[in-house]
């Protein structure tokens, strides 16, 4: 029962972006293909990160890293930001229009959150955002994000 529900929740939120994405496909919009989509999507979960920190989360080599963040700067979805504390390290940085392009899932998701804002209790919803925490912070040690929400 929780798998099936926990399952069709996920599912909905994939299917909506991907509607989306294929509209813009549609319009001449989206220049990302599949694979850029999925580093894009590990550059912004690790806010910020390196090349070599992109590389091992996405578990490719540096030189296949450096070839995918090079085409992403060429179509204008992610730049570099050298680091402050240290001139010879760079920081992958989403741009804008990157933003845009994410922000098709993010919009839905605010939607879908207000909705159930709307339905339930303080309470309830106390209580789900406590089960969400708990589930990132302690039952998903595999993955690590600098901010957990």
């Amino acid at each position: 029962m929780l798998y099936n529900a926990f399952s069709a929740v996920y599912m909905k939120f994939k299917l909506h972006f991907y509607q989306k994405v294929f509209e813009k496909i549609l319009n001449r919009e989206a220049t990302l293909t599949t694979v850029e989509t999925f580093c894009m999507e590990i550059i912004y979960a690790l806010e910020e990160p390196t090349v070599a920190e992109f590389a091992k989360v996405a578990n490719i080599s540096s030189p296949n890293a450096a070839y995918k963040v090079n085409n992403l700067i060429k179509k204008g979805y992610l730049k570099k930001r050298q680091s402050e504390d240290d001139k010879r390290e760079y920081h992958l940085v989403p741009t804008e229009k990157y933003m845009d392009y994410y922000n098709i899932s993010y919009t839905y998701m605010d939607t879908v959150l207000k909705r159930v804002q709307e339905r339930f209790s303080k309470e309830e919803v106390d209580e789900l955002v406590r089960i969400l925490n708990t589930t990132a912070d302690e039952l998903m040690p595999e993955i690590e994000l600098k901010h957990i929400i």
